[in-house]
């Protein structure tokens, strides 16, 4: 009894400690400035959903595809974005964001919580790194998330809780109304149904689910697309996608499905993290589960295809490094760490301190990037605040022609201009993008393109093609500018 509150206390192990710091780690540097450019239509239509009651099936926010069928895929999403940023401001976004990027580490973390605290702590926060290049408050973000949730659940049944795997289902119909991300969902399950064929035919002595778990899994994969079409679009979803992948010039022009570039220093840390895969998987002293090789080649695969599969592998990948660079660590040293399991009073304190610390830490980030004065001069440094409050000004006749990056923050800041085009890439096809980008380069024709859309306003940055032909052709005359956008109207 007498050693009660002494073992209370000592509650703060070293462990303990090094696991709370990389959580609070990880939230520190996803509170960040949320917004990104695709944001600000995500919010529009989130707030078009709330304030109509109504899903959108039809596009309600360019006049070049006005009233045409369209997919709302994120409106679930959309809506939790909009409700949080308009009842918290700022602060909303950034603490969601926040949320979703330790959860999502968490489920990774429960993938290898029995390996080395070190380990995890190091590798997770290098994953964290990774992945950092699409954390904006956007859908997408809680795809990210429920990539976690589905890769833990899928392991959890692999290690012999076998009624967990009816949980796929579940999660699969909640995620067909928040992201067209869920198609992640079935390649995560394609990857553990062959890797299991592949550990039952090579004999790998790993633990397995055998014949009929693999038969349960098959089960609950045509449960999985069963719920697919539960959704306002129906049936459309299952298509979606595909439709997406299959746009050619997004892997020609838009940098997150272009293949990466190695020599930006902001991708390393995937190149680290695949180094450190390689290195374990032989440095472990174990034949490799097949499953896990597949797991990590599937995904090295995807994102040497496409920057914007990269966080996916840091996430997935992970776990599966921490387990095996632990064995290879113990290997190494030649026999299993012994983990204490409590520290002395003056070794609580300073691990508290350290805690209390990051929690300081990571409320300063919170507040720093909650703030309206912080949000507001990165939007001026990347988006045109001063053109737009000259059109809200001055209303000068449309339609406009707009650039691709900035037609989110035109539905969302200036609704009453209907944009040219956006980021809604499922939206616009290969053919009139490839138009837009004609106009915009100021290529030949330009003219004649301009006007077969009537265009009478052009909001541009001021060394694009376009603008370097406006300000030496007729007809137009540009009553607007800075360092980030002009504006020419056209001159009857």
């Amino acid at each position: 009894m007498d050693n009660e509150p002494s073992a209370r206390w000592h509650w703060l192990t070293f462990e303990r400690m090094v696991t709370a710091v990389l959580f609070l780690g990880i939230f520190a540097m996803a509170a960040r400035l949320p917004f990104d450019t695709d944001s600000w239509w995500h919010l529009q239509s989130g707030r078009w959903i709330v304030e109509n009651q109504t899903i959108p099936r039809t596009d309600p926010f360019s006049f070049t595809r006005f009233g045409q069928p369209w997919i709302d895929h994120g409106w679930l999403a959309q809506i939790g974005w909009y409700l949080v940023f308009d009842w918290l401001g700022y602060a909303g976004p950034v603490l969601l964001l926040a949320a979703l990027v330790t959860a999502a580490y968490y489920f990774a973390w429960l993938q290898c919580r029995e390996s080395n605290r070190w380990l995890q702590a190091f590798i997770l926060i290098i994953a964290a790194v990774a992945s950092g290049i699409i954390w904006a408050a956007r859908p997408q973000m809680v795809s990210f998330f429920l990539t976690s949730v589905i890769a833990f659940l899928l392991y959890r049944f692999k290690q012999g809780q076998r009624r967990i795997i009816w949980w796929l289902p579940v999660v699969i119909l909640l995620w067909v109304n928040i992201h067209g991300g869920f198609a992640i969902g079935f390649i995560l399950m394609f990857a553990y149904l062959f890797g299991e064929v592949g550990n039952i035919i090579l004999k790998t002595g790993s633990p397995g689910i055998g014949w009929r778990g693999l038969g349960t899994l098959l089960l609950v994969m045509l449960a999985c697309v069963a719920v697919i079409p539960l959704n306002p679009n129906g049936f459309q979803m299952l298509i979606y996608p595909f439709r997406t992948v299959g746009i050619e010039i997004l892997q020609q022009f838009i940098a997150e499905w272009q293949a990466p570039n190695f020599h930006e220093f902001y991708l390393h840390p995937f190149i680290w993290l695949l180094l450190a895969a390689i290195t374990s998987f032989g440095l472990a002293g174990k034949r490799a589960d097949f499953t896990d090789l597949t797991l990590v080649a599937l995904f090295t695969y995807m994102s040497l295809l496409a920057v914007r599969n990269i966080p996916l592998f840091a996430l997935v990948a992970a776990p599966v490094i921490v387990r095996y660079s632990s064995g290879a660590w113990d290997r190494w040293r030649g026999q299993p760490e012994k983990k204490p399991v409590t520290s002395s009073g003056l070794m609580t304190a300073v691990n508290l301190l350290i805690v209390l610390l990051l929690v300081g830490v990571a409320g300063l980030r919170v507040a720093q990037s909650a703030s309206a004065q912080a949000n507001l001069a990165e939007q001026i440094k990347t988006l045109p605040v001063g053109a737009v409050e000259f059109l809200r000004q001055e209303q000068p006749p449309g339609p406009i022609f707009n650039n691709y990056n900035w037609g989110g923050y035109i539905i969302w800041d200036l609704p009453q201009y209907p944009v040219f085009v956006d980021g809604r890439t499922d939206l616009f096809d290969d053919e009139f993008l490839r138009q837009y980008l004609s106009i915009y380069l100021g290529e030949n024709g330009w003219q004649e393109k301009l006007d077969s859309f009537g265009i009478n306003l052009i909001l541009i940055e001021p060394d694009s093609g376009l603008a370097r032909e406006l300000a030496q052709a007729a007809g137009w005359e540009k009553v607007y500018g800075d360092e980030t956008a002009v504006i020419y109207t056209r001159q009857n």
